[in-house]
């Protein structure tokens, strides 16, 4: 292909002012620059596109976008740059910490604080003697009698609470350093594993043991090699070990912490109050001699996304003081909304969460709505079929919850991204090229809306 052919088919792309003045795009009355540059793009993809055709000898003479077409492509990326996000999903997947759709949905209680939060607030004001005061001075006191500690601290997020404990407790001088057995070099979601994170502060980590076996000596080993001034033990919240498998317990490891001097940090991941039954609690973990125990603040507390750190006064007044506290700390919203949920928790009943409610309904209950459903949609009954949902959102790996699903007719691939589209998206879980809707991920105040995504089906 010549320069000169090349040249003769772009230039039949209209110039950008041309697509400026497109009335689709000057209607919405935006900044110059914002819109420039969405113009800029469209026109700089249909030049590529145009330019592959022409290499690759596909066409002779591949058709050009005109003015209207590339004004419509600069309209659609705007108008979903203007769409708020997040968005409202209906969660039909079956796993009810669904970390692509915001993990656990926030209590009403929870909503209205965020609401109320959202304007001008006393956060950092002590309304009593009119001085400044601390963000966490009514949170801290109360999570740390929730959680059976002596003091807690909240930062953005859960990975935020492992790299300030670490970089706290074990950071700095000749002798820092944690020790992390290879059995829990733990992988989350998005590729990032534990190891990286707890070093992320510039603490270098101790790898021990074996992949699937790691006994107390290797940590002696460690501390009397290279002195050390923590011991990190990861929670394998998201996967199973089985077969020719040891670690120690936790409370060996408290042992070992104890009689050399040092830290034993313990990064729980999902910080469980006892429900659901199965996984350690906080309190466990503490009284077993942990110093200080990392979780998350959503997970399976049920409470929106941020990072927690409960242990002893003397290591949350040093990660308190560390200057990575003030740059992950939380914000007001979520302080509001974890606040809240932690009030529910304070309840002597089973706190009322959205998480806790979606666990407690009996698969019965399930089957009978979802025969209503059905019969609403006109769809034959067989459409009901049992299913399994799972916690999600790393908690409780292989533990699966009986549940009830509906099977959406036509091809998953299909149904999956009509749905998706929709108003509002509803997303579901494809099995045997079929799109089942998990009844346990909606609750039943959401009929109508899921009534309407599914009719035009």
């Amino acid at each position: 292909m010549t320069q000169d052919l090349r040249a003769l088919h772009l230039r039949k792309l209209p110039g950008v002012d041309r697509v400026l003045e497109h009335p689709r795009l000057t209607e919405l009355g935006l900044r110059h620059a914002l819109v420039r540059r969405v113009v800029v793009d469209a026109i700089a993809a249909e030049r590529a596109r145009v330019v592959a055709a022409l290499d690759a000898a596909r066409d002779p003479s591949p058709p050009v976008a005109e003015l209207d077409a590339l004004a419509a492509v600069a309209r659609a990326q705007l108008d979903r740059w203007l769409q708020v996000h997040p968005r409202p999903v209906l969660n039909g997947t079956g796993v009810l910490l669904h970390t692509n759709l915001g993990r656990a949905p926030l209590s009403a209680a929870a909503r209205v604080a965020v609401n109320d939060a959202a304007g001008t607030c006393d956060l950092e004001l002590d309304l009593d003697d009119g001085k400044r005061g601390s963000r966490l001075a009514v949170l801290s006191p109360l999570l740390a009698a929730l959680f059976e500690a002596e003091d807690a601290l909240v930062v953005n997020n859960g990975a935020a609470a492992l790299l300030l404990a670490c970089t706290a407790l074990a950071g700095g001088g000749p002798t820092g350093g944690v020790v992390l057995s290879r059995g829990q070099h733990v992988e989350i979601g998005d590729s990032f594993r534990v190891a990286e994170m707890a070093a992320a502060g510039g603490v270098p980590v101790i790898s021990i043991g074996s992949t699937n076996r790691t006994h107390v000596r290797d940590y002696v080993a460690a501390l009397r090699g290279r002195p050390a001034a923590a011991l990190l033990w990861a929670h394998q919240s998201n996967f199973v070990q089985a077969g020719f498998v040891h670690e120690p317990q936790l409370a060996e490891l408290a042992e070992v912490a104890g009689s050399h001097g040092v830290a034993l940090i313990a990064d729980l991941g999902s910080g469980s109050l006892g429900q659901p039954p199965g996984e350690p609690t906080v309190s466990d973990y503490l009284m077993q001699g942990a110093t200080i125990v990392s979780f998350s603040g959503d997970k399976l507390l049920g409470g929106p996304q941020a990072g927690i750190l409960a242990g002893s006064a003397d290591a949350i007044a040093r990660c308190r003081r560390h200057p990575l506290a003030r740059a992950l700390r939380c914000g007001k919203l979520a302080l509001a909304a974890l606040h809240a949920t932690a009030i529910a928790h304070a309840s002597a009943s089973s706190p009322r969460l959205p998480l806790h409610d979606m666990l407690a309904i009996d698969q019965a209950q399930l089957r009978t709505r979802g025969v209503r459903l059905c019969q609403a949609l006109g769809w034959p009954l067989d459409r009901v079929q049992d299913t399994e949902a799972t916690i999600g959102g790393g908690s409780l790996p292989g533990q699966l919850i009986p549940s009830v699903a509906l099977v959406a007719p036509g091809k998953a691939h299909q149904v999956a991204a009509r749905l998706r589209r929709g108003d509002p998206p509803l997303v579901g879980r494809a099995r045997e090229d079929q799109l089942w809707i998990d009844l346990r991920t909606l609750t039943e105040i959401h009929d109508d809306l899921l009534l309407k995504c599914l009719r035009p089906l």
